[in-house]
Order: C-alpha cells, then structure tokens, then sequence
C-alpha cells in the first residue's frame, strides 16, 4: 500500500467524519493505494463506531498521549509512507495528496505542512504560540540540529515509514513531533516543506494542547538532546567566572576609569555564575549518560571517574570546608566573638569551596545512578 492516513484520535466525534471525507476528496483525485487508520486513544464518546461508519480501519492505543497514538498508529499502518494529522477540522486536510506528491518528488523521508508558510486563519493560533512558541521552538531545532525548518510543531506530516522505524521514536506526549523531527535530522533524513495553513476550532471544543506544560515539554526535549550545549556554556561560565574570581582576590578593588571593580559586589556575581555553571556542566553529564552523544575528553574522563578517586575529593573538600569553619571560629573567638569583617576573602573562599563541592556531590549522584542502570 503506498499511504496510510493516520488520525490520532480523543473524543473527535464531531469532526472525525468531515475530516475522513476531506481527506477521501483530495487522495481520490491520484492514483496511488491508501487506507485511513484511526488510531483511538480511549475516547469515550463515538469516535469509533463513526471511523469505522465512514470506511476508517481503527486500531486501540492503550497507553495515554498523542505521541502514545501516533506510535501506536504507526505500528499498525500498512502504507509505505504514513501521513498524520489532527482529527479536529484545524489542519487543511485538501492538501494530502499535495503533501504525498511532495514526499515522492523529493525522495523524502518527511514532508510538512507548514502553517506558518501558508494561511494562519484569524482565532487559529494563540499569539503566543505564533509569535513566540513555535518561531523559537523552531528556531531552536534549526540552530541545534541544522534544520531549516519553519514549523517544527505542524502536526500535519507524511513520513517514510522504513526511515521511521530506524528512529526509535520514544515519547508518549506532544513533544512526540520535536522527537520526531530531531531524530530525523540527526539521522541526516531528508525533508520538505509545503505551504498549508491552519482554522480555527469548533467553537466548543476544548483543545488537547495545554500551552506552558506541552510547551516546557517540548523545550527540554529539544536541549536534552544536544547537551555539548549544556557542556561547553556550563564549562566556559564555570571557568571564566573562577579566573575572575582569583583576579578580585589579588588586584581587587580596583578602579579602571570610572569604574570600580572587583570589589565585593563582582565577587558575589562570580560566586553566582559558577555556581550556575557547574551546575550546567553536572547536568550536561547526565544527559549524556542517557544518550550516545559524543562529550569532551574531560566529561568522558569525569564520567568514568573511579570510586577511590571519587572518595578522596569529597574527603578533601569536607576537609578543607572543616578547616575554613574553623579558622573563621577562631578568628571569632580572638575578637571576643564581636564584628568580623572577613567578606573580602570569605567570597573567594566559598567560590572555591562550594562552587567544586556540588560539582563534586553531582558526580556522586552520577555515579550512584550509573549503578542502579548497571
């Protein structure tokens, strides 16, 4: 079969039927062999029974998301490309064959139905979403993965079927179509554009889509999956700051024209941003623990650190925080335990104990997690 037309569906009784016969009325105007699958995600109301009325086969998908559906659809699809769209009415179904003559032509592994390229109809999308949401999210993608895409979240696609299955597609929610798209531009896939567009909703319907959730969803999945971003801006902020850090400890204050600094406030800033940058850096290691992203030599190198090794910086680091609390005690206790005045070098000294201190607890939680997996 060359198309199956997948509609992962929730409760779509009253659109389902017009959105099978929008799509019947552009496919019949080719040749080709297609089916029309309906892959239900537990609805409650008739969509079934309605997919099956109108000449839809229907497959039930157990786990809950639209990811979920979609995988689900395409473990059942016969067709060897698989197009998918919303079965809300919002998504210009009478460019299906368009669409597949697209994905033919160009040899494509995807092809999309841009709304952005096409007519975005006035109440079809959110501002924030046209304007902000997806522009960024796109933005994103195209930076990180060297796409050059303008909708990376249409939901109106056609996929080869036999690229699909080497991309190990795993999420089960909406960031199912930013997987998608990045497994497949990682995979050097090849991809299309065609102008499409977007209606508004039936006035009524509740949509599925919740924007600050699915969009934060969506955001993480994207940066989880270049994390040399979160190694070399964690690396580069933890580095920069601690130079500047020992630059306050031996010139500051100073006054360069106007300005004055490396006084208390720069050292408080450098204590701020290594500790935002370890902590980057530490969040970097895990992301590449969970995929086959190539790091740096020194992340595989801190990542296959050795328990003794392990042991014996944290037993330092406890030693040398001891030894600071002490001395700060004892210096204390020569005032009478009165003012003290030790902010200058007590900035510096926190600096270059915490900021190594939760780098260092992050590399045992590392390891910790690395042992459970194992």
């Amino acid at each position: 079969m060359d198309l199956t037309f997948l509609f992962p569906c929730l409760n779509e009784a009253e659109t389902l039927a017009s959105c099978i016969a929008e799509v019947r009325k552009s496919l019949d105007g080719g040749s080709l062999e297609y089916e029309i699958l309906v892959a239900d995600n537990g609805s409650t109301d008739e969509s079934r029974e309605i997919a099956r009325a109108n000449g839809a086969r229907v497959v039930e998908v157990s786990e809950k998301g639209y990811g979920a559906a979609l995988r689900g659809g395409f473990g059942a699809a016969a067709g060897r490309y698989v197009m998918f769209a919303d079965a809300d009415a919002t998504y210009m179904l009478e460019h299906s064959l368009e669409l597949y003559e697209a994905a033919v032509r160009e040899d494509g592994d995807m092809a999309i139905a841009s709304r952005l390229k096409g007519t975005v109809q006035p109440g079809a999308m959110p501002f924030l979403h046209h304007y902000l949401g997806t522009p960024v999210l796109t933005g994103l993608i195209n930076l990180f993965f060297k796409g050059r895409l303008s909708d990376c979240n249409s939901g109106f696609r056609c996929v080869r079927r036999e690229a699909y299955e080497t991309w190990r597609i795993r999420s089960s929610g909406m960031e199912f179509a930013s997987e998608l798209l990045i497994k497949a531009l990682k995979a050097g896939a090849r991809m299309v554009e065609i102008p499409s567009g977007l209606r508004p909703h039936r006035e009524g319907r509740i949509a599925h889509l919740k924007t600050w959730r699915d969009g934060m969803r969506h955001l993480l999945f994207i940066l989880s999956e270049r994390p040399q971003f979160f190694e070399s801006v964690g690396l580069l902020l933890l580095t920069a700051s601690t130079l500047l850090q020992v630059a306050t400890l031996v010139f500051g204050p100073i006054k360069i024209g106007i300005f004055n600094v490396f006084d208390l406030h720069s050292q408080a800033l450098f204590l701020l941003g290594g500790l935002t940058g370890g902590q980057l850096y530490v969040f970097s290691c895990v992301l590449f623990l969970r995929g086959n992203e190539r790091s740096t030599a020194l992340t595989r190198k801190v990542l296959s650190l050795e328990e003794d090794s392990l042991f014996f910086l944290l037993l330092g680091l406890l030693v040398l925080e001891l030894l600071c609390v002490g001395a700060i005690a004892v210096r204390w206790g020569m005032v009478h335990f009165g003012g003290l005045d030790l902010t200058a070098i007590l900035f510096p000294l926190v600096h270059f104990l915490s900021v190594p201190g939760l780098w260092a607890i992050g590399l045992l939680a590392i390891h910790v997690f690395k042992k459970g997996e194992s």
